[in-house]
């Protein structure tokens, strides 16, 4: 038995940028291994798997694999699956725009799809927690695991709204592009919040605010070229420390640069009585392939 998929770069609207992705529109009947065998195969940072959802109010239920696991939520593969569902004729486009609910293990996952001319263009994901804030790791730590000089790294941090990530704040941008996954350092590191560092600077170069790298050896995933659940836990974090007490503070991240494959992300951190009500991270997606693709033995 074969099994359609089709594939979308997503945080980008050209062909060939962004962050690849793998879905497979229809995976009822499908073992947890087999997706992991799916997963592994296409090798991508992520392959989306859509079920039908525990409840009927929902749109879909989504599980998402990299390839050596399962994880309980991940942006790219949220704004890439709404777009090509839209794309399939699964929402209704006679409108602009059009609200769904996804299930996934991290939790309800709302997401808003814009239509022009009834076409999908980008979505709008609201984060399945409200952020979390865990103990930073020191400036030694993360210069270390990141082959760089304690004096390139500024600021470091940790958070999670629905992923966790190290956060590290770098000078320039000549650190970020020096940054190197030290896997010998990061083999040894077993009390931090997290494993998987998103590196980041200011730059206002191109109408961005950030220019970000993030690296997942662990997950198999050498780096990404567009991280939202890592951009979700950077809203999380810098809605946590701004001082604004009621507001929405937006933010525009470049990612993937390093990689060849610019990707563009959007997020917003919405503030109410000083607290972080939620988070929200927006991109676009263009379909690139579709296909079939074996089963593999249950």
């Amino acid at each position: 038995m074969r099994r359609r998929f089709i594939t979308a770069d997503v945080f980008t609207d050209q062909p060939f940028g962004g962050n690849p992705l793998a879905v497979l529109p229809d995976a009822r009947g499908l073992t947890s291994d087999q997706m992991q065998i799916l997963a592994r195969e296409f090798n991508l940072s992520e392959t989306v798997f859509v079920l039908p959802p525990d409840d009927p109010t929902h749109t879909n239920r989504l599980r998402i694999f990299v390839p050596k696991h399962e994880i309980p939520f991940a942006g790219h593969p949220t704004i890439g699956t709404a777009i090509i569902l839209a794309g399939l004729g699964g929402f209704d486009a006679t409108g602009e725009q059009v609200g769904i609910v996804f299930e996934m293990n991290a939790g309800l996952v709302p997401v808003t799809i814009r239509f022009s001319d009834g076409k999908p263009i980008n979505a709008t994901l609201t984060a399945p927690k409200r952020p979390e804030v865990g103990e930073a790791p020191t400036r030694e730590q993360m210069a270390t695991l990141l082959s760089l000089s304690t004096d390139d790294v500024l600021a470091t941090g940790a958070a999670s709204s629905g992923n966790p990530f190290l956060l590290v704040k770098v000078k320039d941008r000549a650190a970020l592009a020096r940054s190197r996954i030290n896997l010998a350092v990061l083999d040894q590191i077993d009390d931090l919040f997290a494993k998987e560092p998103l590196v980041f600077t200011e730059d206002a170069a191109n109408g961005f605010d950030y220019q970000a790298r993030m690296f997942a050896p662990l997950s198999g995933i050498p780096e990404d070229p567009a991280t939202g659940s890592a951009a979700a836990a950077l809203a999380g974090w810098l809605g946590v420390h701004d001082t604004m007490e009621n507001g929405t503070l937006r933010r525009v991240i470049a990612q993937g640069i390093e990689m060849g494959r610019p990707s563009r992300l959007e997020i917003e951190i919405n503030k109410q009585d000083g607290d972080v009500a939620d988070v929200r991270v927006t991109g676009s997606a263009i379909l690139i392939s579709e296909g079939s693709i074996e089963e593999p033995p249950a």
